[in-house]
């Protein structure tokens, strides 16, 4: 008998694919080539703590990407994000840009899923073009 569980939850990740997703651009730029690729993704966020050196609680937010990990290829490779990769999303005439990462040593993405299906990828906002 087939998990139940993972019946669901892949079942859930195409409703949210089809019905709560939007285009966005993923950029990855090296030394040598640009690399882009167009992906549906769902937005979210994560809120996070920090503690400073005084013991101030600081409340952090990133506005996340969640993308289907088969998705994610890059110069023809299957690939996972990185910090420092790009997400251009274009909201009527203008494009913000965010970059992937996550403060205070967090992972700059994660699994959303306990089959690894689905990534929520973590960023923040560094330009509006």
């Amino acid at each position: 008998m087939a998990d139940l569980i993972q019946k669901g939850l892949a079942w859930l990740d195409d409703q949210r694919h089809a019905h709560m997703t939007q285009t966005v651009l993923y950029v990855r730029d090296t030394e040598n080539a640009s690399y882009v690729v167009e992906l549906l993704a769902t937005i979210g966020r994560t809120e996070f703590e920090q503690v400073d050196e005084f013991g101030i609680v600081h409340k952090l937010q990133s506005r996340d990407f969640l993308i289907r990990a088969a998705d994610l290829v890059l110069n023809s490779e299957l690939t996972l994000p990185k910090a420092g990769d790009r997400v251009r999303e274009t909201v009527g005439a203008q494009t913000f840009v965010y970059e992937v990462m996550a403060p205070g040593g967090e992972p700059p993405w994660r699994y959303s899923d306990p089959y690894r299906k689905a990534l929520r990828i973590h960023t923040k906002h560094v330009a509006t073009e």
